[in-house]
């Protein structure tokens, strides 16, 4: 017998819903210089939401991520190649404004966004590149 937790999504039953993620922006891959999403490719500095992607001026634009508070729960912080924190008044002006902010690498905020994203969090990523070898 299945369970809820294991009903195919044909034989969906009563009180189920397919998490409404399909307009999401995933990402494709990341990689020294660039992150991909579909087919756009972006250089540099980035900031991703569910609702698009955009290069991001980097640590000294606060502005740009603090215009999704209200619409985002936490803000993934990739450092580049490996855990790098952001300067404190990044931090400070993104915890003022109610958004939890979780450091790591780019490859790790990448990853973590697109899970996130998939299981209908609010949440954006804001990362900086992987330096090129």
């Amino acid at each position: 017998m299945n369970s809820p937790t294991s009903t195919p999504d044909t034989a969906r039953g009563p009180g189920f819903a397919p998490l409404a993620f399909d307009a999401a922006q995933l990402i494709d891959s990341v990689g020294p210089g660039y992150l991909r999403i579909g087919p756009f490719v972006l250089h540099g500095p980035v900031l991703v939401s569910p609702w698009g992607a955009q290069v991001w001026g980097g640590v000294a634009d606060s502005a740009t991520p603090l215009a999704l508070a209200g619409r985002i729960d936490v803000l993934l912080f990739g450092g580049g190649a490996s855990l790098a924190l952001a300067p404190r008044a990044f931090r400070d002006a993104v915890e003022a404004a109610g958004i939890g902010l979780d450091p790591m690498s780019t490859r790790s905020a990448a990853r973590a966004f697109n899970q996130l994203v998939s299981e209908g969090r609010r949440v954006a990523l804001v990362a900086l590149p992987i330096a090129r070898p």
